[in-house]
């Protein structure tokens, strides 16, 4: 009997069934450790992200003022293309970091805010005190999580701002139907 090659199907046949084994090409680049020296990817991150966890207040503080001056320069200088953008992206930004470095509450709110700038027909038609309280509530969030019961309040107050929101821009987009699916979808930000 002749010996099979390593790459060739091999097929074992039995009274009622047949076992075919596939060759494993994986088998030659699989680097076997012994289980001292087992690693724990997750656990490394864990610890990675709980040493960098005290500069996480630091980080949102930044996002927060870079928003602020976003703001102030629509402010300024009205809604141009490029006050817009840094808006969004300064909105955006805190809406996918905010989960991350312990503050789901302001993600919360800056995907409201971002929401509005997405579908608002005319930003310069959106009530300012809208654009306001979501920078003010996310300002405030960020810089009072510290707090004991400030998550309850922080969660309450984003709530009520995706409600303002989502019936402001139902009403402004009553005629884009386009629009209206996206407006009614649930909130992709996690919750606390």
């Amino acid at each position: 009997m002749t010996k099979q090659k390593p790459g060739t199907i091999q097929v074992k046949s039995f009274g009622d069934h047949h076992v075919i084994t596939q060759p494993n090409p994986l088998r030659k680049v699989l680097l076997r450790v012994p289980e001292s020296d087992l690693d724990d990817p997750v656990g490394r991150a864990e610890k990675a992200l709980a040493g960098l966890s005290g500069e996480f207040k630091n980080w949102m503080a930044i996002e927060a003022d870079r928003l602020s001056a976003a703001h102030a320069a629509i402010l300024r200088s009205g809604f141009t293309i490029d006050n817009r953008e840094e808006l969004f992206r300064a909105a955006h930004d805190i809406k996918g970091d905010a989960a991350t470095f312990g503050f789901p509450s302001a993600g919360a709110a800056a995907e409201s805010l971002c929401r509005i700038i997405e579908h608002a027909p005319d930003l310069d038609l959106v009530p300012a005190e809208l654009i306001t309280h979501h920078i003010n509530a996310i300002q405030a969030i960020v810089r009072e999580r510290t707090k004991l019961d400030t998550a309850v309040m922080a969660s309450a107050l984003s709530t009520q701002l995706r409600g303002v929101a989502d019936e402001f821009l139902l009403k402004a987009n009553r005629d884009r139907p386009e629009h209206l699916e996206a407006i009614l979808a649930p909130s992709i930000v996690p919750a606390e």
